[in-house]
């Protein structure tokens, strides 16, 4: 069957590992059939092939963990995420399987839908030469790791030394991140469209060591002055890479942002308030 050109361009992918992720595969591209172009379906957490095809938009079936890991996959060819929810909480794949189908035809034509997070591109070097770059959705986190002594870390921002950093570890976070690890550690929640940088020590064996939010494309550089043998670097809670003593690691904002398709039936703060339950009142009865 020819292509409709009036129509968009759709790549569908489901989280392999999760079950419910298939079955919403199926059921959603059989809807969809007559009401996009589908040029590619794949059991994958990874949107290369989608680009190749030249996909207008990406449907992803999983959660959250799943979206991260295909906007990562993406690099600097980013495509428009609409993220199924078929796992837990659902932050940022923010629709259930009925409503993707209701809205179907908006979700992949109206782009007043799409919107932009803010990414990291992470160096680690070694020996003064850049020995692994990543991308990140989320954050980059500096953990203690094993044997759990406490580590101390260097903290620059655009070439001035901060501060050292004592404790568990170090969460460098996107707005998109603040819900996660960094919320957890006592981190700030930021509105996802801002432009800014979280630094939020892990566990600070000091008074005075809080989160601290940073201008957007200022540059974060880490250096692992006194590290543990299982000292970490975790992009996205996904990806590992060990760190050494006087390695360093520099964030920075990376060339393209994450583009998300967010759910017309939503509010601004409906995650916030429906999922977190943000501002709820105490129950008195």
């Amino acid at each position: 069957m020819s292509a409709n050109a009036s129509l968009p361009s759709v790549f569908f992918l489901a989280n392999p590992d999760k079950p419910k992720a298939l079955a919403a595969l199926e059921r959603v591209t059989s809807a969809a059939a007559d009401r996009c172009n589908m040029i590619g379906a794949a059991r994958l957490i990874d949107g290369r092939p989608a680009i190749a095809a030249k996909a207008d938009r990406i449907v992803v079936f999983g959660g959250d963990g799943t979206l991260i890991g295909v906007a990562r996959s993406l690099g600097d060819h980013q495509i428009p995420l609409v993220g199924v929810n078929v796992g837990k909480l659902g932050f940022l794949a923010e629709f259930s399987i009925n409503e993707v189908e209701t809205e179907l035809d908006r979700i992949l034509s109206d782009d007043a839908l799409i919107k932009r997070r803010m990414m990291f591109e992470v160096g680690v070097f070694r020996n003064a030469h850049a020995a692994e770059t990543f991308t990140a959705v989320n954050d980059c986190v500096v953990q203690a790791g094993p044997p759990y002594r406490i580590i101390r870390l260097r903290l620059s921002i655009n070439g001035e030394h901060l501060t050292y950093v004592e404790g568990d570890g170090l969460i460098v976070s996107t707005p998109s991140g603040s819900t996660g690890h960094n919320l957890s550690a006592g981190g700030p929640i930021l509105q996802p469209g801002v432009a800014a940088i979280i630094l939020t020590p892990v566990n600070p064996h000091s008074l005075t060591h809080k989160p601290l939010v940073i201008e957007g494309d200022s540059v974060v550089e880490v250096t692992a002055h006194d590290v543990n043998e299982g000292t970490t670097l975790i992009i996205d809670g996904q990806v590992s890479c060990p760190l050494g003593g006087k390695n360093r690691v520099v964030i920075r904002r990376f060339s393209q942002d994450f583009l998300i398709v967010r759910n017309p039936r939503h509010t601004l703060w409906n995650k916030l308030v429906g999922k977190f339950h943000w501002g709820r009142a105490p129950n008195y009865e």
